[in-house]
């Protein structure tokens, strides 16, 4: 089970990449937040149009994370029944698969609801929320 082993490691390299990028951009939205306290700015619709934009950016990697462990919580739950029992581990393979299915489509639902829409200019059309 090297194979899924690889796999698991390189899951957990990407969930470290998504969290450090979550940590940016929120330390992004801090100095924003700090320079236009300090400047007396008004936020004004384009600001918070990409003040918007930086919070769907973080729910996307929040989903793209909650994904990975579901993943890797069905490759552990595998594993461990391939290593005690084969026959167990083909049913386990199957659920597997139902499961990493169940995922896909649950992220990419998640990504579905919180697509924003950009403001085209001279139209009406708004990030949906929902």
């Amino acid at each position: 089970m090297m194979m899924l082993d690889s796999i698991d490691e390189l899951l957990v390299h990407i969930k470290d990449v998504q969290r450090d990028v979550i940590e940016l951009s929120n330390e992004s939205l801090m100095k924003m937040s700090s320079f236009m306290e300090k400047n007396s700015l008004e936020i004004d619709e384009d600001i918070s149009t990409a003040l918007q934009y930086q919070d769907i950016i973080t729910q996307q990697l929040n989903a793209t994370i909650e994904a990975i462990e579901s993943m890797q919580k069905s490759i552990n739950i595998f594993t461990h029944a391939y290593k005690s029992d084969e026959g167990l581990a083909n049913e386990s393979l199957i659920k597997l698969k139902e499961k990493l299915d169940a995922t896909l489509a649950d992220a990419k639902d998640k990504k579905s609801r919180f697509s924003g829409k950009v403001a085209a200019e001279n139209t009406e059309e708004t990030i949906e929320f929902f």
